[in-house]
């Protein structure tokens, strides 16, 4: 058995956040695909997998036991202590890594996600709700661009989970709608994350939420 289960499916940014993070460290995981497109995450086994009926859902199998996250941002942090990679090194630096997780949760991946389902995936690339989420997306972005004027990464000088949390949804620009014109700090941020060792696209660490269900190894 490998030593990490992964429920999701590539188009969940929140997914692929934890789905990088496992392959950042080289960790023994599977995927658990999720289809997401044919109602998965509302059916009774899921909810009793996560109440949440959401995606990451994270299973560390121990000699005791499974151990079970969702949130990314838990799974994110449990991931930094298990590996202790991309996590903070002081007090100071714990808490400004929580604060951006907080800050993606909300405001980066709480806008951009649901942004990018509704013109990629749901086909409703204008109306009120679009435009509303487009305008608190952008708002966030400009935000992030700002913490990373004159630094490379956004916490500590090197890159942590906050970075990792906060790129999850950013590598598609053309299904959320947005550049990166006026927040010119992001592109290359995006770029040195793809270049850390172990990097992956999300697309090429699990199957789409369009197909249907299967379990990959």
């Amino acid at each position: 058995m490998t030593q990490f289960t992964l429920h999701g499916f590539w188009e969940s940014g929140n997914a692929y956040k934890v789905a990088l993070m496992l392959e950042l460290n080289g960790a023994d995981w599977r995927c658990e695909h999720v289809a997401f497109m044919t109602g998965a995450t509302r059916r009774p086994e899921f909810r009793a997998l996560n109440v949440m009926g959401e995606v990451p859902v994270l299973i560390h199998h121990r000699d005791d036991g499974e151990f079970k996250l969702t949130q990314s941002g838990a799974c994110l942090t449990f991931l930094a202590r298990h590996f202790g990679t991309y996590g903070s090194t002081t007090e100071a630096e714990e808490y400004d890594v929580l604060r951006w997780l907080l800050f993606d949760s909300q405001k980066v991946s709480g806008q951009v996600g649901p942004l990018r389902f509704l013109r990629y995936m749901a086909g409703r690339p204008d109306g009120p709700e679009t435009d509303y989420l487009h305008g608190r997306a952008v708002s966030a972005l400009k935000v992030l661009d700002a913490a990373l004027d004159g630094t490379d990464w956004l916490v500590g000088g090197r890159p942590t989970i906050a970075d990792i949390a906060c790129q999850g949804y950013l590598h598609w620009p053309g299904q959320i709608g947005v550049t990166y014109d006026e927040t010119p700090n992001i592109g290359p941020w995006l770029e040195r994350i793809r270049a850390l060792p172990g990097f992956k696209h999300s697309e090429d660490l699990m199957p789409s939420g369009r197909e249907p269900q299967t379990a990959t190894a």
